[in-house]
């Protein structure tokens, strides 16, 4: 992703000095672009929870460095107690944030790989930079591979409407934002757009946090997408007059079943996509599959954060972000920050082998190992 014509990824180790991991500071933007240095497992773990970073892919990268930022600092006296310390950071890491899979799957696949190199404690942490950065290596390459993918599907569209703008909806940010490079569900949108198919955005603002507002219109400003701000209840009426053409969003965790975990709202996206004959795709790496679990609804743990993040909002005031209260201060609030897309709602996954049907055959089709 270009910002202000330089690339950027949204995580890296520090150019001079490799123990110091970088990110870019989520929180104001659009107003402000910060990097943001992360020293410790401490700082990680703030990241994560208080959404300095946010999104699938992006959270997986950032635990696969805390893992690494672990090993740094972890007692180097003896194999057993360099272990039982990493495996204390990977649970704090875990705690930050319950419903996204890729955390989990970061922080195992750490321990996993350091294990395996035997007790030498410089080896070990050799190992955990190596994979740290592996995960991120993936995640992006996944992405871009998303995005060849599910272009074919915009491509067809686009021929249906003799070259007229493909109108696709969005929810939440599932662009390069929320991945290390590319996005998911912004993946074949910046695609197609660079092909030169003509594509519109609708971006949903996205309540609580108005990720959909503040991030997914600026990284579309940033490439050039043409795009609109939409609240989040105007999706339905717009599918109804035949202005959405498709939806994609991402996810946080998707069950090999085909249940689908994201951003709040999204539920209420697919059954109006579903009642207007709308197709409904969500684009997804493999690493936030949950190959564990059968029923979303039922299984699936939803994480609830704090009540100042619907009783808030963030904007510019006078050059500065500030916090505004929208609500009696009085009034109590409930933040539930993800809901469950049942199967029968999504029209197909788009994955880094390729789309599916959102069905435990489907999945497995592309994934036959995990066939039990």
């Amino acid at each position: 992703m270009n910002v202000h014509g330089k690339h950027y990824r949204t995580i890296w180790l520090k150019e001079d000095d490799d123990t110091v991991v970088q990110i870019i500071d989520q929180r104001p933007l659009p107003h402000k672009f910060v990097i943001e240095d992360l020293h410790t497992v401490d700082d990680v773990a703030r990241a994560i929870k208080d959404m300095h970073i946010r999104g699938a892919g992006l959270v997986g990268a950032t635990a696969g460095y805390g893992m690494y930022i672990a090993a740094l600092h972890a007692p180097k006296d003896s194999a057993e107690a360099f272990t039982a310390q990493l495996v204390a950071d990977g649970e704090k890491l875990k705690a930050t944030r319950p419903t996204a899979v890729n955390l989990e799957w970061a922080v195992h696949r750490q321990l996993d790989a350091i294990a395996a190199v035997g007790d030498n404690i410089d080896t070990k942490i050799a190992a955990a930079k190596n994979i740290a950065q592996t995960i991120a290596d993936e995640d992006a390459d996944f992405c871009r591979r998303i995005g060849e993918h599910g272009v074919s599907i915009i491509e067809e569209i686009s021929k249906r409407k003799n070259g007229e703008p493909v109108n696709i909806l969005t929810h939440c940010n599932a662009g390069w934002m929320a991945f290390v490079d590319y996005g998911t569900a912004t993946a074949p949108i910046y695609a197609a757009h660079d092909r030169g198919i003509p594509v519109h955005v609708w971006v949903d603002e996205t309540r609580p946090r108005n990720q959909g507002a503040r991030i997914t219109a600026w990284e579309l400003n940033e490439h050039g997408v043409p795009h609109t701000v939409i609240a989040d209840n105007v999706g339905g009426h717009l599918m109804q007059h035949g202005m959405v053409d498709m939806v994609i969003v991402g996810t946080d965790r998707t069950l090999y079943t085909g249940d689908v975990a994201n951003k709040i709202g999204t539920y209420l996206k697919a059954l109006a996509a579903h009642d207007n004959g709308v197709p409904f795709y969500v684009a997804l790496p493999s690493s936030t599959f949950d190959w564990t679990k059968r029923d979303g609804v039922k299984e699936i743990p939803i994480e609830e954060r704090g009540a100042d993040e619907v009783k808030y909002i963030n904007g510019l005031y006078n050059g500065e972000v500030v916090s505004v209260l929208l609500t009696p201060a009085d009034s109590p609030a409930t933040n539930y920050a993800f809901d469950v897309t049942p199967a029968r709602l999504v029209t197909g996954l788009i994955t880094e082998r390729g789309i599916c049907d959102a069905s435990e055959e489907g999945v497995l089709g592309l994934y036959p190992e995990k066939r039990k």
